[in-house]
């Protein structure tokens, strides 16, 4: 009955990934079976959390935080959990040896979600370590399945790849940020006067993480490397749609790929990896 019990806590991070994230999980569905459930359980985790920050406004949010930081640290320590997604979730840190300062890291940038309005250059750096590098740490842990070498080899690019997908989440959601939570993420940057010069120089900035990022994905395992390449994809066609628009729009509008798009970049990224043109 244990594996029924995992089974049904797993199934609850894949739906959790499903309903959230399409692209996400077009991503996930991309890759080699072994990797399917480790990366969904790594999602729903971090889509939890996230929720306690961003969407439960009625409720006490720091509490429910803290709470919920106990709760990851005792279902680690003791190799079971009640709670289905951190279930799942201590299941893959324990078996991929996921460092808890990653687990933590993570943590304390929702925390800050909590307190901060605005980021100066140091505080936007340790925000997007914590918020997006790092889960792309975990993820490279289960992809690297105990190379520890291997690991090493691609921490970089791995941290490069997930700010540079955080970083286009900021500018897309930035009236969104703004207008329902009060935030800046980009330091320097004033809302009320969102310029064309300021955009600019933040897409600079991502290009130069894609570029790098890009440069491990060639260096992922076969069974990993198209469902990065997928998410990469994707958020470099957002970039490019973002980049097309005018400031002005960007800060009153969230832009998106519709699902049809999603799907013809889904096609052609198939024929290229079958090509081996990644």
């Amino acid at each position: 009955m244990m594996q029924l019990y995992r089974q049904v806590c797993i199934e609850t991070s894949r739906l959790i990934t499903q309903r959230y994230s399409t692209s996400f999980t077009m991503g996930i569905r991309a890759f080699d079976k072994r990797f399917r459930d480790p990366i969904y359980a790594i999602y729903g985790f971090v889509r939890f959390a996230d929720e306690i920050v961003d969407t439960f406004h009625d409720y006490p949010k720091a509490q429910l935080l803290t709470r919920f930081w106990e709760d990851t640290h005792r279902a680690i320590d003791e190799g079971i959990s009640l709670n289905p997604v951190l279930q799942s979730f201590q299941e893959v840190v324990n078996a991929f040896h996921i460092e808890r300062e990653l687990i933590d890291a993570f943590l304390r940038s929702m925390e800050m979600d909590l307190h901060e309005n605005t980021y100066d250059q140091s505080t936007y750096e340790e925000y997007i370590y914590g918020s997006a590098e790092v889960v792309g740490l975990m993820c490279l842990r289960v992809f690297c399945e105990g190379d520890e070498a291997y690991y090493d080899s691609l921490k970089a690019p791995a941290r490069s790849l997930g700010a540079a997908f955080q970083k286009v989440n900021f500018l897309r959601d930035l009236k969104s940020d703004f207008d329902d939570r009060g935030r800046i993420y980009f330091p320097g940057v004033d809302f009320t006067n969102f310029s064309a010069e300021d955009k600019i120089m933040i897409e600079e900035e991502i290009r130069q993480d894609f570029d790098h990022g890009y440069q491990g994905i060639l260096r992922l395992p076969e069974g990993a490397r198209f469902g990065v390449y997928l998410a990469y994809v994707y958020y470099l066609n957002l970039l490019q749609k973002i980049k097309r628009a005018p400031a002005s729009r960007v800060a009153e509008e969230r832009i998106r790929v519709n699902d049809g798009r999603k799907v013809v970049l889904l096609f052609s990224s198939a024929v290229r990896n079958s090509l081996n043109l990644l």
